[in-house]
Formats: structure tokens, sequence, C-alpha cells
């Protein structure tokens, strides 16, 4: 048995059953008392709600205008097929450096690139000593030729990669690298970096398919791969599989009987309506976001891959947000696209929408989320889907923004009564609403301890204000919170004498 850090307790064999969407463990039977120590509270379940008639809203990120912010422009990002793109890869604010750094793909299967940026938006490609940005050379070996690691790096070939920056780990393991090579069943391959662009220790890791990545659980502190899977019990099925380890070199000897299927599809996932095919899962991609693991689910609409070559389109992949209190079973609320494709001839992101490394990267009052996209090339068509089929080309990176802890909100003129609370080592409270709100602390029992002055305007981090009464006085207490809203409220959090949640941090927190 284990306690998360919200106090939900996990059997040692949690993650042996598949996460269902609509039918989540610690929802159907939350913790008698729930800790949030740890991070702003966001209502994006029914976790931390005992009742309440207020009505969830659940928004959309909105594309930035100037999108793509990276495209394929040089000359290794347009060989074969044009790709600037990061296929997961990564994409981080290095909080120690205080810069964006980009991981991608440079053109289809081939490289893999590095670009950096002050604001986000202007992405610069640094020479790294040979006159390209390339971190790993691709020079068309395979990997079925068996080169030793290290002697031998030249055949590392993208189809998906991931970088992450573990700023827990010794400085000269920061950036650890996952890499799938294309094809059909190949093992990853794992090493780390003090720089980012300098891999060593490489190794394999136990055989997976293709389009695989990996993301780390703070909270649990575990290394997670999701394994692209085209089964699921005995039938096909695009699914994902879940292996679990604790540090990130065990990866390298695990086995099928260490994995197990994790997610998919359900009949919730509708058909899109202008393709009418069944929907399969793509990819996921997840982060550690303050006090939940926010995950990007990635659904497959179609066409086949057939239909496509032969079209020279991009296959239609769209985004939805996933959330989860205990970094294996996550719950979908809403079934609508989060990040959609434009579907037509003409947009940079057509078709094959699809997440990055890392997620999201927490910017002020805002979150910016990277996504790829697929423009297509019509005047490359295939009678069978191939490496030059132009449903493969002209991919580029693009943004898009969303209000800090903005997925979901609730709405409306009501109240909203939290279950059992309690926290340790805090001193203020904060809200993010807009509108009106009133914020009334309760004994466990419903009894009012104090009420707060009244909360009016829009802020993502409005101090909660109370008269002669300190929040501190909550410590080693069990209380109750209920807000009085006429308004939208999306979030509230228990700060320390530094102002600081103590949440996980996504991608990076960009400061003054």
């Amino acid at each position: 048995m284990e306690k998360l850090y919200n106090n939900i307790i996990i059997g040692n064999d949690f993650c042996k059953s598949p996460s269902e969407p609509t039918n989540v463990p610690y929802l159907k039977n939350p913790p008698e008392v729930i800790d949030v120590s740890n991070g702003r509270q966001l209502f994006v379940d029914d976790f931390l709600i005992e009742e309440t008639n207020l009505i969830p809203k659940y928004h959309k990120a909105k594309k930035y205008e100037g999108n793509p912010v990276l495209y394929p422009d040089k000359p290794w990002e347009k060989e074969g097929l044009p790709l600037a793109c990061p296929k997961s890869g990564g994409v981080w604010y290095d909080e120690d450096e205080k810069i964006f750094k980009m991981w991608y793909e440079g053109s289809w299967c081939n490289h893999m690139c590095y670009a950096t940026s002050r604001d986000g938006i202007n992405w610069t490609k640094p020479d790294l000593g040979d006159g390209t940005n390339i971190i790993l050379h691709y020079e068309h070996q395979d990997a079925a030729d068996t080169i030793e690691f290290p002697d031998n790096t030249s055949y590392l070939r993208p189809d998906s990669t991931t970088v992450w920056i573990d700023y827990d780990a010794p400085k000269e393991e920061r950036y650890k690298l996952f890499m799938r090579n294309p094809g059909s069943r190949y093992p990853g391959i794992i090493g780390v970096s003090n720089d980012g662009i300098h891999f060593n220790k490489l190794s394999y890791t136990g055989e997976i398919g293709d389009r695989s990545t990996i993301f780390y659980n703070p909270f649990r502190k575990k290394w997670i791969h999701s394994v692209r899977s085209q089964q699921w019990e005995g039938r096909f099925e695009r699914s994902r599989i879940y292996y679990e380890c604790d540090d990130f070199f065990d990866a390298a000897s695990w086995d099928k009987e260490k994995a197990h299927y994790w997610m998919k599809v359900d009949e919730f996932d509708l058909p899109h309506p202008d393709i009418r095919q069944k929907p399969h899962l793509y990819n996921v991609d997840c982060v550690g976001y303050e006090s939940i693991m926010l995950g990007m689910f990635q659904v497959l609409y179609g066409p086949d891959n057939n239909t496509c070559a032969r079209a020279g389109v991009p296959k239609i992949t769209e985004l939805m947000p996933m959330y989860s209190r205990d970094g294996y079973n996550f719950s979908r609320p809403s079934r609508e696209s989060f990040i959609n494709a434009s579907f037509d001839k003409g947009y940079w992101d057509r078709g094959y929408i699809q997440s990055v490394g890392g997620v999201t990267i927490i910017n002020g009052d805002e979150l910016w989320i990277y996504y790829i996209g697929f423009a297509g090339d019509e005047s490359k068509k295939t009678e069978v889907e191939g490496h030059l089929s132009g449903m493969y080309a002209n991919g580029a990176t693009g943004l898009a923004k969303l209000r800090r802890d903005g997925f979901v909100s609730m709405e409306g003129n009501g109240e909203l009564l939290t279950r059992k609370l309690c926290f340790n080592n805090k001193t203020a409270m904060y809200l993010n609403a807009s509108g009106i709100v009133k914020v009334e602390i309760l004994s466990e029992d419903g009894k009012l301890i104090k009420a707060a002055h009244t909360f009016s305007g829009d802020s993502t981090k409005a101090q909660v204000v109370f008269d002669g009464f300190s929040v501190a006085e909550l410590e080693d207490t069990v209380f109750r919170i209920k807000f009085t809203v006429d308004g939208a409220l999306y979030s509230f959090g228990f700060a320390d004498e530094n102002g600081e949640f103590g949440g996980a941090r996504a991608a990076g927190v960009v400061r003054d």
C-alpha cells in the first residue's frame, strides 16, 4: 500500500487494471480527508467537491495568431519531407538558464535538432559546431545493424523522442533522453546529458512500438513509459501500455511482464463527423502540473494511412486534456477537442495535431501549450503509405494559450462546498476566479470558522483576506471551504510564507 500526497491510498497492483476515464477509483471513493498542501487545487473533476449547483465549463486553448513559431527552413530540415516539429520531443523553459528550449525532429524521421528562444515565440537554431543545430545525425544506418553503444550513434533516427529536464538529478544527468526509431518493433534508447546537446550512457529499453514516449511523475517519483500497442485484449486496437520504474536507467531492463494495458478510446469517443471512422488513441504525453498529472490524449480520427497517402494529406488527429490524481487513472470529463486540426487545405496545421514532451509551460497568467501540425503535400501522392508520402510533409510547431489553471471553471450563481481538507505549512489562501466570490472556512462538521472579504474582479492569483484570522491557524485541523460564486471559479490554493504553492511545475515556470 502507498499513501499519495493527497491522501489517496493505492495498492501494490493498482496499475494492473486498465484506466477507464468514466470509472476512476479515487472519484468513486475519495479519501476521508484530502490533503491540499501540494499545489493549486483545480476543479477538473469532482475530487474536491462535496456538493455544488455550479456548472463545469470546459475551455479550449486559443491558437497563437503568429503560428507556426517553428517551421522547416534549413536544408537538413527539408531532406525528404520538410519537417520541424517535436513529435513529443520536448519544449521546456529551463529555469536555471532562463531560456526556452526545444528538441525537435528535422525532416521526417531524419535528424534530432535543438532550438532556443528568449520569449518562446522567436526561435533560434544555434550552430552546434558543425554548421547545423543537429544533436544526433542520422547517417542512414539501421538499428538492426546492432551498432554497439556508445561508440557509434550515427544510426539514431527519431520517430518519437522525449527530452526531460530533471532538476533533481546530478548536473551530468540533468537532461534525460528517450528515443524510438521508426519501424515495427525495436528497443527504445535512453541516455543522459549535462547540456541537452551531448548525450551519453546510451542504452536500450525493452522492445516497443513506434510513437512511444516517456514522462516523469513527480508526486510518486516514477519514470513512466507510455508505450504504443496495436492490441487490446487480443484484438486490433491502437492503445497504450504503461510501465513505471523508480530509476531512469531501470527502463533498460523492463519486459512485458512488468508492463500493463493502460488506456484506449471508449464508447464516448465518437467518430469525426467528416470522416466517420472508428477513432483510436494515437499518443499520450503527460506532466505534473500543480496538484495533478496533466495529460494530452491524442485521438486519431482517420482516414487510414493508404487513403491519406493517395491524397497526400495528413491524417486527422486532435488533442483533448485528461487529468489524474494518482498518475495512472485519468478522467476525461470533456470529449471535445482542446486543440483541433484546421482540416482544410492551405492551413499549416491541417491535420496530425500532436502534443509535445513537457505538455505546457507556466508563463505568468497563462499556460503556453506547444503543439505540432502538418500541412501535407498533395503533389506527393503514393498508392501505398510510405516514407515519402505527402501525408507526412510540411510539419511545423505552433503555440496555443490558456488561462492559468483554465481547463475547467465552475460557473454560475451558486455555491460549492468542498470535501474535508487539511494542509501543512501554509500561511495564505489564493483564488483563481472571475466575478464575485465569497469564501467561508468551515469546521469539518460544517460550522463557520471565519468568512473572508468578498472577492470581486478577475485574477489568477488573488489573495483571500480575513480580518483577525490567519490561515496558519488551520494547521493540523480538518476543515471545509464554502464558495459562494457569481461568475467563474477555476482553482484555489494555500501558499507558504514565500507565496509558493509547492506544486508541480510542468515544463517550467517563466519568472521575471
